[in-house]
């Protein structure tokens, strides 16, 4: 691992190196944190599968753990339940539901199921039971509670809000896309995005978790529809801002045709920066080391490239936090889950003893 010191910083107060990344004996027999140690209180931002993998990695380390999720997506079963029953799409909460589910691997399998058949082909079985505690419990907010006791969940996941909310994107030629599916086949740069109808206040779970915080953790994930909006609730993003903990911001390895295509690193820092506020962000965790080329050759023939530039945001004056971080044995380029947990609450732990 690398932390990289922006130039011209005091020599006496250089960031010492983190210590290196643990063997993969020690990784693969880490433990999680029993219930009678203190853990870190972390909240992440964000949605999919950028937010499982993080969510995966940070359990094993703290049982402190809020997930605020985007509760945007217009697509796939998600979106056919969000229009048939005028509610909450409940996928991306599902998918981070089962990443600190505790409960019996059946479960977890059941609510991964997707149907491939009949009316209910490409429906996933866990977002048709969120779909039906809804009408059982009679809201949305009971049914992910009642979940959260079925699944043993540790720590909480909690939907950034419980409106029926969609996203605009406002392009830089001027024009603008509606719904998730619109803004990431638009293949036009993105300036801004915008929630409609507009949230200003927080839930009072999400109020208090974000008072409490010692990390937020921003993405990996879909930069413009996974990450940002939940900053778009003013109530969120007034205590990300006014908390005064680390909050680092997870770079994604490669760049996402239609949304963040020919972004670097700056590019998506200064993005996030214009929603939440600039000087928000303390830290950049991001990728350093080799990506299998077959694997790159693939991405780069649908229009996907590695992020890179991490020495600008150095020269800036920005803290960045490198490692490799891809998954050796994934057959797509993702973060691995327990290396990007540890450099994370390691990252937090170094700040805090510096700061004492």
């Amino acid at each position: 691992m690398r932390t990289r010191t922006p130039r011209g910083s005091d020599t006496r107060n250089r960031k010492r190196e983190l210590p290196a990344w643990v063997a993969k004996e020690r990784e693969e027999t880490m433990t999680l944190v029993p219930e009678s140690e203190r853990s870190p209180r972390i909240v992440a931002f964000g949605g999919g599968t950028g937010m499982s993998c993080l969510l995966r990695g940070l359990r094993r380390h703290s049982t402190s753990i809020t997930a605020i999720v985007t509760v945007t997506d217009n697509g796939g079963s998600s979106g056919r339940l969000r229009k048939e029953f005028d509610m909450v799409p409940p996928g991306d909460l599902r998918n981070c539901l089962l990443a600190l589910a505790s409960s019996e691997p059946l479960w977890q399998q059941l609510l991964g199921y997707r149907f491939e058949e009949s009316d209910l082909k490409g429906h996933n079985f866990g977002n048709l039971l969120i779909t039906a505690l809804t009408r059982v419990t009679g809201g949305f907010d009971k049914a992910i509670r009642e979940l959260h006791r079925l699944l043993g969940v540790e720590g909480q996941v909690l939907p950034a809000t419980d409106q029926k909310v969609s996203l605009i994107a406002r392009h830089s030629d001027g024009s603008s896309s509606t719904g998730e599916v619109e803004i990431s086949a638009s293949d036009r740069p993105i300036e801004r995005v915008e929630m409609r109808p507009r949230v200003s206040k927080a839930a009072p779970d999400i109020e208090e978790a974000l008072e409490q915080a010692e990390l937020m953790v921003f993405g990996p994930g879909s930069l413009f529809t996974s990450v940002i909006p939940p900053l778009l609730i003013d109530g969120i993003r007034e205590r990300v801002i006014a908390n005064g903990c680390e909050k680092v911001y997870v770079a994604n390895v490669m760049t996402q045709p239609g949304e963040t295509g020919g972004m670097d690193l700056p590019a998506h820092l200064a993005a996030l920066e214009r929603h939440v506020g600039s000087d928000v962000i303390t830290s950049v965790l991001a990728h350093r080391g080799g990506i299998p080329q077959a694997l790159l050759d693939l991405y780069q023939g649908q229009g996907s490239n590695q992020v890179l530039g991490s020495d600008q945001l150095t020269s800036s004056g920005m803290r960045v936090i490198e490692d490799n971080l891809v998954d050796p044995e994934a057959s797509t380029i993702r973060h691995h889950s327990d290396r990007l947990g540890t450099v994370l609450v390691e990252s937090l732990l170094e700040v805090g003893r510096q700061k004492r």
